[in-house]
């Protein structure tokens, strides 16, 4: 079992920064990939980023050059720094763990355990 908590979310200026965190517990974490995902209201559930390593890291074309995922193994934790924010980023965004060997293809399927979400709010 994995359990994952995420934070950082609020509200943004459109152009702005946040920093998303997700603290992982229960496994040893350097033994699964995280990824990040994200819905808005109305819409499905979509792939945003996800990292096994340092090198090992996919985004979504949407968010390339904008958003970077890292890992801390040491602190159990995965962030995504989020710059040059739009509000068509606005959504509720959700840490997950997997340890499928399809990790990176982005697809939800892959992904056994979720964290709560947390709500990212752009202004325009």
């Amino acid at each position: 079992q994995v359990q994952l908590v995420e934070s950082g979310g609020g509200l943004v200026q459109g152009g702005g920064s946040l920093r998303l965190s997700c603290a992982a517990s229960g496994r040893t974490f350097s033994s699964f990939a995280t990824g990040w995902f994200r819905q808005a209201p109305g819409k499905e559930r979509e792939f945003v980023a996800a990292a096994w390593s340092r090198t090992s890291t996919y985004y979504a074309d949407s968010v390339k050059g904008r958003f970077t995922i890292s890992r801390d193994n040491a602190k159990n934790t995965v962030y995504l720094q989020m710059n040059s924010l739009k509000p068509e980023d606005t959504a509720v965004y959700y840490c997950a763990a997997s340890s499928s060997s399809s990790w990176y293809r982005g697809r939800r399927e892959a992904y056994a355990y979720w964290g709560q979400g947390t709500q990212v709010t752009v202004s325009s």
